[in-house]
């Protein structure tokens, strides 16, 4: 893939955020006054890493969700500017698929669906097609960065659109397998889903495998950048565990500044990395 075609992508995929962050902007004042009775119908708390031990200390608030879906969208405008703006005149296959992370933040938008339900009495259909969306964007994410390390490892595969292929093709098979619950939610407002710990298990599977191929690089490649980048990859995964599950006061804001210096590790290594070359 040519850098024009790789920079077409990169503005392309900043119509996703935009978009997102005009939704969440337009619906934000007809959608607010219902979180307390959203929040009131969530069946469970969120789950997650760390929000598992916050939630023993700390009660949900109804109004952090909506902090939660602004932060990761604005995530992902910013960190996709950053990106163009470092890797515009440089060639790297690794910052395509970290790219394709950073832009699934964006999906996260879906989550004013449950509020939305609420307020205008919507079919169940729509938070199911909405929850679908917000399962895509996170697997796909995932297995975007875990395709970034398996290049940083060195597979040297030029014909990049056959990986994006199969990213997003194993993406829908597990997006539309799951099943849906399309009338209750948790304190995030994710629809509650099948699978749970199944999925759960395979998600930790790769982003462990995704740590371990940056790390390998460094050993491998003889680049100490690389060392580095897994950190930053440690860093937005923590961060946006965090994040997407957020439900109290104390967790929104930490997580999108963790989520801020893990890119900024990325972005500012990676450059240096291929900048030797």
């Amino acid at each position: 893939m040519t850098l024009s075609e790789r920079n077409s992508i990169f503005k392309a995929g900043l119509l996703l955020p935009v978009f997102a962050l005009i939704g969440v902007g337009v619906t934000s004042f007809l959608i607010i006054p219902t979180y307390p009775s959203v929040a009131d119908e969530a069946v469970r708390r969120s789950s997650g890493l760390i929000q598992s031990l916050i939630a023993r200390f700390f009660k949900p608030n109804p109004y952090v969700p909506f902090i939660s879906i602004a932060c990761a969208v604005l995530y992902a405008f910013a960190a996709l500017v950053i990106i163009y703006r470092y890797f515009e005149k440089t060639q790297s296959p690794e910052i395509l698929y970290i790219a394709f992370f950073v832009i699934s933040f964006a999906l996260e938008a879906t989550r004013i669906m449950a509020p939305l339900k609420l307020k205008y009495e919507l079919p169940s259909v729509y938070l199911i097609m909405a929850s679908r969306a917000l399962i895509f964007g996170r697997y796909f994410g995932i297995f975007s960065l875990f395709a970034a390390s398996v290049y940083a490892a060195g597979l040297d595969i030029q014909q990049q659109r056959y990986i994006v292929f199969v990213i997003v093709l194993l993406t829908l098979v597990l997006t539309l397998g799951v099943p849906i619950d399309g009338l209750v939610w948790d304190s995030s407002l994710c629809m509650i889903s099948g699978y749970t710990t199944m999925f759960t298990i395979v998600e930790a599977g790769f982003v462990l495998i995704t740590l371990a191929g940056f790390f390998i690089s460094a050993y491998s490649r003889g680049v100490k950048e690389y060392i580095f980048i897994g950190l930053g990859a440690f860093l937005v995964i923590l961060g946006r565990d965090i994040l997407f599950s957020a439900d109290t006061w104390i967790t929104p804001f930490p997580a999108l500044l963790i989520l801020a210096v893990g890119t900024w590790f990325i972005c500012t290594r990676l450059h240096q990395v291929y900048l030797w070359f």
